[in-house]
């Protein structure tokens, strides 16, 4: 439920800070990522909010868009913010990752934005964008990926 924008620019025009909120799934250890068809490191599901879109109808929109689940409402937990630098990006634009964990409804699989479907743990962290890695490193240390 935040106006927030979903990225602020810098004198130069810019993005410096891209807002971005995702679904974070674990299954066995392994957290689901995702690589869309012209990028070269693993995401998690999710993306940009929309003007006047909740955290959580975007992280559910975007979800269905990418992996074909709908994520259930009034089942979202906040469980991470990560601030780092984002990936692909201009020199200096930074990524801040909202995570959510939700139940969903429906079979994981790939849609139209998504080349690929990983299943990932730790010792696979280096396939991810940095603010994924920060995310694994998290999850590993509370014990929930392998």
């Amino acid at each position: 439920m935040s106006s927030t924008p979903t990225s602020t620019s810098d004198v130069s025009g810019s993005p410096s800070v891209i807002d971005a909120l995702s679904w974070v799934h674990i299954e066995n250890g392994r957290l689901l990522c995702v690589r869309s068809r012209n990028r070269d490191r693993l995401y998690l599901p999710g993306g940009k909010r929309e003007p006047g879109e909740s955290d959580e109808a975007a992280v559910a929109r975007e979800t269905r868009e990418e992996v074909s689940v709908s994520l259930r409402p009034g089942t979202f937990e906040r469980i991470a913010e990560i601030d780092q630098v984002a990936h692909d990006q201009p020199e200096g634009t930074r990524v801040r990752l909202i995570c959510f964990t939700a139940e969903y409804d429906g079979e994981i699989a790939a849609d139209n934005e998504v080349g690929e479907l990983a299943w990932v743990g730790y010792a696979d962290r280096a396939l991810c964008a940095p603010a994924v890695r920060d995310l694994v490193d998290l999850l590993h240390e509370r014990g929930l990926l392998t």
